[in-house]
């Protein structure tokens, strides 16, 4: 087993790799004068089980086409296997046409990846469990759901918990932390989206009066629906309102956006290589998927069960 890190996010793959007790691969993952991606890999890697640490977040594409150099410079140096790990997938919100002539975006990076010579992807909360089905490979879509309800149990007084759903799309996942928490209260919030980035929040559906509320979700981009939810929920009578998200894109103005909130907290993982915005802000807290990727590859390597890590 080989585990080689792109500049996706160096300090997750190098996380993985102590939890696991290995070396990372020796490789240079460089840029010529034009920009041009190239990878050289120094050491043997024939008849390895290799997996290749890549989030494809921002700058997106350049990230996406790291990934798939990677793995091709792996097929032809003749491993045995090739397992993509990205933590977050980029384009996953291309899932579906929007509209007139709109593309699927999402399923075309997973032809991609899969032509240039992957055997297996292995990811953490996809935006659309179907895009597993967009794979022509086995896919492993992890969930962050154990990693963020200890964090909140080791926090948070369940008494007075409930778990709030941003959106009428993310309540599954809002059900199943809740599950987690010894079945807590659920709330939805509803809200109307006018136009690309920008929302408002209509009504709370459920009961939030007097209580701490946990807004989660898989996503938070600008930041604008976290913001807007948290600010109704005080208004419905929310003793307070801190969120969970895996993926923390946090594009433009959101840092100062969460800042300026009425969110007590933000809490992100390290799915996504922080920037220094996201490092220094005030309201913003990370916590590691590390273990859970390492053990899941552990496994993958070893043809154990990986759905087992959430029993």
């Amino acid at each position: 087993m080989k585990i080689l890190a792109g500049n996706g996010n160096p300090e997750l793959a190098q996380a993985i790799a102590d939890y696991l007790e290995m070396p990372l691969t020796s490789a240079s993952v460089r840029r010529f004068a034009d920009e041009e991606i190239f990878v050289e890999i120094h050491e043997n890697v024939r008849g390895e089980d290799v997996f290749v640490v890549q989030p494809t977040a921002a700058p997106a594409n350049d990230n996406l086409m790291e990934l798939l150099i990677c793995i091709d410079a792996l097929r032809r140096a003749s491993a045995k296997r090739i397992t993509a790990v990205v933590p977050y997938f980029g384009y996953a919100r291309q899932d579906r046409k929007s509209g007139s002539r709109t593309p699927i975006s999402a399923k075309l990076v997973a032809n991609l990846i899969t032509v240039a010579g992957a055997d297996r992807v292995l990811s953490i909360d996809l935006h659309a469990g179907q895009i597993q089905g967009f794979f022509d490979i086995p896919t492993d879509n992890l969930f962050a759901g154990p990693v963020i309800a200890a964090d909140i149990e080791a926090r948070w007084s369940k008494e007075d918990l409930v778990v709030v759903s941003p959106d009428v799309g993310g309540v599954v996942r809002a059900r199943a932390l809740a599950r987690r928490l010894g079945n807590a209260p659920l709330a939805i919030v509803d809200k109307r989206r006018e136009r690309a980035g920008e929302s408002e929040v209509m009504n709370i559906i459920g009961d939030v009066h007097g209580r701490m509320c946990v807004l989660v979700d898989d996503i938070v981009d600008s930041a604008g629906t976290l913001c807007n939810a948290a600010a109704a929920l005080l208004e419905a009578g929310a003793k307070g309102a801190t969120a969970y998200v895996t993926h923390g894109v946090l594009s433009g103005g959101a840092v100062a956006r969460v800042d300026g909130s009425a969110l007590t907290e933000l809490v992100i993982t390290d799915s996504i290589l922080a920037v220094a915005a996201v490092r220094q802000a005030q309201r913003i807290r990370r916590i590691t998927v590390a273990p859970l990727l390492a053990e899941a590859m552990r496994r993958t390597s070893e043809e154990s069960s990986v759905s087992s890590l959430f029993d």
